[in-house]
């Protein structure tokens, strides 16, 4: 059951609201503390009782190793070793073991085999949640919580399955505050904005251009240069629209609720550079890097070799926090390399009229190069297109392969092939038309429809986004309008829904 269903829309988040508010409203909190976990496991449960068992253990461990930091602070550094070490180990087994043992195959020439695992999703958001819990836990930076907080913490739904990875004290301070418990118009009404943006943005965008991305990448030996650059640019803008979407959605049911999560998207494709782009794209992801690897290592404050090391080494990680495959390792070495770049000093954006440039740079103290922002932005936007070929693709070969069909010009006339995969209930009136004037232009209307969708993509990462929407809504007539049309369409595309992305992370 995921954000984008019936299921989910019509029975239980009404039942959820109500629930909630009710209780809170007969001031019996622990209980609705209760029922809101429970909503979340059962919500969790929907995806498969042996992942909730999964989650259950991994919840119980922790707060066990808390309990015991408790009871004995002299074994705080021990326990934070164990923490850590159970909880990777976890992740290893589940996401990465089938990858490691294809591995020592191919270098050692062994045949070791090892059952099918099927990953429980959402591992890698809840795991990083407890790893930074149990850290800030041994470094005496978190309170042994009541179990029922911390496990809300934990399970809690909104952003269990997708993220964002959020801390402890952000969370659990807001289920503490009674106040943010009562039910408010206002901040009901942004919710509601934000998860009908969200819905659109995934239902009616990203689901619509899946069709030929998926395509596109499963016959990347077929395909031609044009269709190529129409694939590539039409999975940066999905996974931008699914990922952002499930966000919004995720932001806008915990605005309901009464409480906010942190921030994981910032308009990320108006960057001018590949370090800002990380500043503004999966946000938690980041901090969490940051705190938990990028300082221990030492930042930047042993040297400049050591600062590019440790920044090449946070991104490897990160490529591989998101899939276990060298596709993934390839591409956070990438972003790695672009961010050292930038840090390097050797070319600079010029700052945003008004501010001044504040930037510290490794080697030069003021920049070689100055280059305008709209040409920072347009290579920005290029290089992550271009890297996400590595991140889409099924593994290296097929990402050569798509790099060898995107540098050498060919034209076979694969886009028709591949915009087909776009026939959706919109295209039904102009087929009809062409029909009846005698005219077979299924291919026109095809190509012509991928092309208007990512247009449109393109069009609305230029404008505000949700959180700049929501936070200046003004709620007229026309927006009002604008919303219901926006949901009913949402809704009634939603028989068309895929999975998430991020699903799988």
């Amino acid at each position: 059951m995921g954000f984008n269903s019936f299921t989910f829309i019509l029975v239980f988040l009404p039942i959820l609201l109500i629930g909630w508010f009710a209780l809170n409203k007969l001031e019996k909190y622990t209980v609705a503390e209760g029922f809101l976990t429970l909503m979340s496991l059962y919500f969790y449960y929907t995806f498969g009782v042996s992942f909730l068992l999964i989650l259950l253990v991994s919840i119980a461990v922790n707060y066990c190793l808390s309990f015991i930091i408790k009871n004995k602070p002299q074994t705080s550094k021990i326990i934070k070793i164990i923490g850590v070490i159970f909880n990777l180990l976890l992740l290893f087994y589940f996401k990465y073991l089938g990858f490691f043992i294809d591995n020592v195959n191919a270098i050692s020439g062994a045949h070791l085999q090892a059952k099918e695992i099927l990953m429980p999703i959402g591992i890698s958001f809840f795991t990083f949640g407890q790893i930074s819990f149990i850290v800030d836990r041994a470094n005496n930076e978190a309170p042994h919580y009541p179990f029922l907080k911390y496990a809300l913490y934990t399970v809690y739904f909104p952003k269990l399955i997708q993220g964002p990875i959020a801390f402890h004290k952000e969370m659990i301070d807001q289920f503490k505050n009674k106040d943010l418990r009562r039910f408010n118009v206002d901040n009901f009404a942004k919710g509601l904005t934000s998860f009908i943006i969200g819905l659109a943005k995934k239902v009616i965008l990203a689901d619509t251009l899946s069709g030929a991305v998926n395509y596109g990448f499963q016959q990347t030996y077929f395909l031609d240069t044009v269709t190529v650059i129409a694939v590539m640019l039409a999975y940066t803008f999905q996974i931008y629209l699914d990922f952002s979407g499930y966000c919004d959605m995720a932001n806008g049911v915990s605005m309901m609720l009464g409480f906010k999560l942190p921030v994981n998207f910032n308009s990320p494709y108006k960057a001018s550079s590949a370090k800002e782009l990380w500043q503004r794209w999966h946000m938690t992801l980041s901090r969490f890097f940051i705190k938990y690897v990028y300082i221990p290592l030492g930042g930047s404050r042993k040297g400049k070799v050591r600062t590019v090391v440790n920044v090449l080494i946070v991104f490897v990680l990160s490529g591989l926090w998101h899939g276990a495959g060298w596709t993934y390792i390839c591409w956070g070495l990438m972003q790695g390399l672009l961010v050292v770049w930038d840090d390097l000093g050797i070319v600079s954006v010029a700052p945003e009229k008004g501010k001044e440039q504040k930037a510290r740079y490794l080697f030069f103290e003021k920049p070689l190069l100055i280059i305008p922002r709209a040409l920072g932005n347009a290579l920005t936007f290029l290089m992550f297109v271009i890297s996400l070929v590595f991140f889409r693709s099924e593994d290296m070969a097929h990402a050569i392969g798509m790099f060898k069909r995107l540098f050498f010009w060919t034209y076979p006339g694969f886009l028709y092939r591949t915009a087909s995969k776009l026939e959706i209930a919109e295209n039904y009136i102009p087929r009809q038309f062409f029909s009846q004037l005698g005219m077979n232009a299924d291919n026109t209307v095809y190509v012509v429809t991928l092309v208007i969708y990512i247009a449109i993509s393109a069009y609305i990462m230029t404008r505000k986004n949700t959180q700049e929407i929501v936070e200046k809504a003004n709620y007229s007539k026309k927006m009002i309008l604008g919303l219901a049309i926006l949901f009913v369409w949402s809704f009634i595309s939603l028989s068309n829904v895929s999975t998430f992305i991020y699903f799988q992370f």
